[in-house]
């Protein structure tokens, strides 16, 4: 009864989400065309043209149909279909943000196919990344795109502090806060900026160790979680100690990158496109791990942080032509990840780590093979449970985080009022 009351709230907001939109296309009839939702023309778009590119050589006469849709319309038009009891205006295949999966396969696990027994094998991929698109057991998507934590630093800057690259690879979170007192001493930069009341930096702290937000049940696990205090602490601490700077907005936390104020960032691998976009600091960055909890079982340099996963529909009438065009590509072609990281797209497909293109040195990072250390990165991130409420967890301690930092509002406190919100959301 909890997760149905939740989901009619979704559907309701799902419904005024679509309103008056116009339909795209859904499954093909054509035996030899698969239909695809998607975003973002230079990225998503472009890698399933290519995919379909590279299986038309040996499947003649194959293609893709791409209707641009943003993610959350996806996400509405799903539950839209849901509601109105007909799925038969779902494409072929669609994409879904990793961070969304679980909710709307644990509400409408009949919108997808169930790839567990396809043939693809999963085991190729991080465990991590395969994580987001399983439920109960059952894959239900084909991972795509890297999330994987960089840790991008500004080597001239912590050179003056007299530190090098090495010095904060593998380290612990407080060998890490000690050494950014350092180097804002000796050059009057913060190690790390940070949009003020988002909970990224949180939430990357931990996945880094396997902690989440929920318990495997499913129930929230905010007031009681003593890693999230840990990570909230540090946190606050590093604001505390002027390490971290909260800016107000995404284009000042990306202004910070490119304008030499800040001495780091740690992100998800995508940011690197960002940094890149200041040309005059190449040769400037390097690229390493995140800092680890100190006395945290479990606890690595690794993390995630955003990413995507493709999912075939049930309302797919073609289901064996969808899997083994996937099959062969995004779980099974070199070819296409090393020409899609030209546009940023980074594989957990681990093959793809092992190719020439992985290996090319980045003059922009001081010559080293960036890409094929993501990927092994991304190999080593450790899974967690993501959950049905995951957004709603994350907004929660977003707000017990602005809280904690700019009011010197009480951990504790915070931290079981986020804990009371997800419940009245989750109807518990």
């Amino acid at each position: 009864m909890k997760l149905k009351k939740a989901m009619a709230c979704m559907l309701a907001g799902a419904m005024v989400l679509s309103m008056g939109a116009v339909l795209p296309a859904a499954a093909s009839e054509d035996d030899n065309t698969l239909t695809v939702w998607t975003w973002d023309p230079n990225f998503n778009i472009y890698a399933i043209n290519k995919a379909a590119e590279i299986y038309a050589k040996d499947h003649e006469g194959f293609k893709v149909e791409v209707t641009e849709i943003k993610s959350d319309a996806i996400e509405a038009k799903i539950t839209t279909a849901v509601n109105a009891g007909d799925l038969s205006t779902l494409p072929d295949i669609f994409l879904m943000q990793d961070n969304s999966f679980q909710k709307y396969a644990t509400f409408y696990p009949d919108v997808f196919t169930d790839l567990t027994d396809s043939g693809i094998d999963f085991s190729q991929f991080s465990e991590a990344k395969v994580a987001y698109s399983t439920l109960d057991g059952v894959n239900y998507g084909v991972p795509f795109d890297n999330g994987a934590v960089v840790n991008a630093v500004r080597t001239d800057l912590i050179e003056q502090a007299g530190y090098t690259v090495d010095d904060f690879t593998d380290i612990t979170w407080s060998d890490y806060m000690e050494k950014a007192k350092v180097v804002l001493e000796k050059t009057g930069l913060p190690m790390l900026t940070a949009q003020a009341g988002s909970p990224d930096v949180i939430m990357m702290m931990l996945q880094s160790c396997g902690a989440s937000l929920f318990n495997e049940d499913g129930t929230g696990n905010i007031a009681d979680n003593e890693v999230l205090k840990k990570c909230v602490e540090i946190y606050a601490q590093m604001v505390a100690d002027g390490t971290l700077v909260e800016v107000t907005d995404w284009d000042q936390y990306i202004s910070s990158l490119n304008s030499s104020t800040v001495a780091s960032t740690f992100n998800g691998c995508w940011i690197l496109a960002s940094i890149q976009a200041a040309e005059d600091q190449s040769g400037k960055w390097a690229i390493t791990n995140m800092p680890r909890l100190d006395d945290v079982d479990g606890a690595t340099n690794y993390s995630n942080n955003g990413g995507s996963s493709w999912a075939i529909s049930s309302n797919c009438a073609k289901t064996e032509l969808a899997v083994d065009f996937l099959n062969a590509t995004f779980a099974g072609s070199t070819e296409l990840y090393d020409d899609i990281i030209s546009k940023g797209a980074l594989a957990t497909w681990a093959p793809a780590g092992e190719s020439d293109a992985y290996n090319v040195p980045v003059d922009f990072y001081g010559g080293d093979t960036i890409y094929a250390k993501i990927v092994d990165f991304a190999t080593k991130t450790p899974s967690n449970t993501t959950g049905a409420f995951y957004y709603d967890a994350r907004d929660a301690v977003g707000i017990a985080l602005s809280n904690i930092t700019q009011t010197g509002a009480d951990v504790d406190s915070e931290l079981q009022t986020a804990q009371e919100t997800l419940e009245f959301t989750m109807g518990a």
